[in-house]
């Protein structure tokens, strides 16, 4: 698998994880497989718990609003899945870089792609670009992948909503 640039294509995939939670094994390949990820792995009867563990690891980071805080959480996360870079060619994809160990397990592999990409995304794009959707009551994840660093809504449902409930406080004051 290949990280897009800044590690959005990881950022993305815990995003979607996050926002819509698959109800089996199934589902969390189809969808890892869908947004770009060409690996699969041999399933053990506890993915699916331990790849919710995974994205409730990643929510700790996504809600830590202190970035010195944000910052140790991802480091922990990274230490307890990141090896040093290797190349591998592998079904098709050509030379890339792995940042993680050969280990045949989808949780393990998510964490780590997922701690990279999240690594890359924070430090490029800035410690801010990762949080929850603006428009109350949703609570989805927001990474901000924009040009000029401000999306605020998950959604445009959820943006125009909120410019709804602002025009609506401004016409009633």
């Amino acid at each position: 698998m290949h990280l897009n640039p800044y590690g959005e294509y990881a950022v993305l995939l815990a995003v979607s994880l996050a926002n819509d939670w698959p109800v089996d094994r199934a589902g969390i390949e189809e969808r890892t497989l869908d947004m770009g990820m060409t690996m699969t792995f041999p399933p053990a009867s506890d993915d699916h718990a331990q790849i919710r563990a995974v994205i409730d690891d990643w929510l700790r980071i996504v809600d830590e609003p202190d970035h010195d805080a944000r910052a140790l959480l991802l480091n922990a996360q990274l230490a307890t899945a990141a090896a040093y870079p290797r190349l591998t060619n592998h079904d098709g994809e050509g030379w890339h870089l792995h940042y993680r160990d050969d280990v045949e397990s989808l949780p393990f592999v998510l964490r780590a792609i997922i701690s990279l990409g999240t690594s890359l995304h924070l430090v490029t794009r800035g410690m801010s670009r990762l949080g929850r959707c603006e428009a109350s009551p949703c609570t989805n994840v927001v990474a901000d992948v924009t040009r000029n660093g401000r999306q605020r809504f998950c959604s445009v449902r959820c943006a125009n909503r909120a410019a709804v409930r602002r025009h609506r406080a401004r016409v009633s004051a």
